[in-house]
């Protein structure tokens, strides 16, 4: 089994995904739009050019997504994307990259569990947890 985060947005998921592609060095694997399927019809012209499904690759681990129209939108608070790092650079260099137009609900710190973690709700409105993994 596998678990992939699938993460609802309110019409900016092209933007985020090209933000995550980036910032996690992943790679998008398939973006198609409402207008691109049957199924989008009933969404409206006005949604038509909106992501209906986004699938991102970073490393090992996979990212999905979707512009949820407005009657079929979701809270999105309750979770948190939990990234871990071996290399504190690296770790920090993402946390301020998440950060960046978004809000740190913690500041990226040495901790008693780590050398450095730190939590941020990003411009998209998605909540992440950015940690280093001690060296045993």
């Amino acid at each position: 089994m596998k678990i992939i985060p699938y993460l609802s947005f309110s019409g900016d998921c092209r933007e985020a995904f090209a933000f995550y592609e980036r910032v996690l060095d992943g790679t998008i694997l398939d973006m198609i739009t409402h207008g691109d399927t049957p199924e989008g019809e009933g969404a409206g012209a006005h949604w038509s050019d909106k992501i209906m499904n986004a699938h991102m690759r970073a490393g090992e681990y996979e990212l999905m997504g979707a512009d949820t129209p407005p009657e079929y939108a979701q809270p999105g608070g309750g979770f948190s994307l939990s990234l871990h790092f071996e290399d504190p650079a690296r770790a920090r260099s993402v946390y301020d990259a998440l950060s960046e137009g978004g809000e740190q609900t913690m500041p990226f710190a040495s901790t008693s569990w780590s050398p450095g973690f730190g939590m941020t709700r990003d411009r998209f409105g998605v909540h992440w947890m950015v940690n280093v993994v001690p060296q045993a």
